[in-house]
């Protein structure tokens, strides 16, 4: 089992991540080199359209923080994915692609609260789509609960994402290809909080309770996070079975957010800010990285 004091220093991005290449609004964030290598047929075409699956990350949940509003409710056009807010706010990877083919469609078939349960539904809707490639972000909700005992197994998570992923390569047209990116760290909203009277209020309403309950001991959320590592093993050697399926090697999991990455409401869902932060570690390790 994992030490909490060595987790905490596991916060760098993946090694071998490319940089993000700036840019004014509306130019192509897809690297000069890419441009080469797609030329070459090294990369894969880029694709006409793009669907996001996933849990309330993906719908940009209470993203606005207070500004939006003390009712909880999804901002869409703020998602890491298929945002649509504008490149200022969240360059999202939709945003990325249009910049080079303004025909690009984007569907966002992610809902609030899923799990990898729920996830069959939103792999139908990808099918129906013909979407040409695919972003999946899910399982944050199966180590998030109301309890430790109420997370879902591992043997359960693993055997239903490697279902739903191969009815999706079955069912996607040929050329497509998918992202899969890491759960994000858990412990490292936690320690961003758990001083935070206003956050450890909000949580208590009943907010990933398995990590955040101020009742919980170190080894209670060493348990969470080694339940959430099982997880990210789990989509890994899933992706790692198909050739068109790209896995993030942790960067998401890895990555050091910030406290203003974090929305003012519920501090727990990326803000707008997060969002656009969440697009930028996503980016460089899908099918198109940008430049160093």
């Amino acid at each position: 089992m994992r030490r909490l004091g060595v987790v905490s220093v596991l916060v760098a991005l993946t090694a071998g991540v490319l940089a993000l290449a700036p840019g004014p609004a509306g130019a192509a964030r897809v690297g000069p080199s890419a441009a080469r290598l797609l030329t070459l047929g090294r990369v894969p075409a880029l694709p006409a359209s793009i669907a996001a699956l996933g849990d309330s990350i993906t719908q940009a949940f209470d993203a606005l923080g207070l500004a939006g509003g003390f009712t909880p409710h999804s901002e869409p056009v703020y998602s890491w994915a298929t945002g649509t807010a504008g490149v200022k706010s969240v360059d999202s990877q939709y945003l990325r692609l249009l910049a080079v083919d303004s025909k690009t469609k984007s569907y966002n078939d992610s809902v609030s609260g899923a799990k990898v349960g729920d996830l069959a539904g939103q792999v139908t809707q990808a099918v129906k789509q013909k979407a040409q490639y695919v972003v999946i972000l899910i399982g944050a909700n199966d180590a998030c609960t109301s309890t430790i005992a109420g997370m879902t197994p591992v043997a359960t998570f693993t055997k239903t994402f490697t279902t739903d992923l191969a009815t999706l390569e079955k069912g996607l047209p040929k050329g497509a290809h998918i992202s899969l990116y890491s759960i994000p760290n858990l412990f490292q909203l936690w320690t961003l909080f758990h001083k935070n009277a206003t956050a450890e209020s909000r949580w208590s309403l009943g907010i990933c309770q398995s990590m955040l309950s101020t009742k919980n001991t170190a080894a209670d959320r060493t348990k969470v996070l080694d339940r959430e590592e099982a997880f990210n093993s789990a989509l890994a050697a899933a992706c790692k079975k198909y050739s068109n399926c790209r896995w993030d090697n942790l960067a998401v999991f890895n990555d050091k957010f910030t406290a203003s990455d974090v929305n003012n409401l519920d501090y727990f869902h990326p803000s707008v800010v997060g969002q656009n932060h969440l697009a930028a570690v996503t980016w460089p390790t899908s099918w198109w990285p940008a430049d160093k």
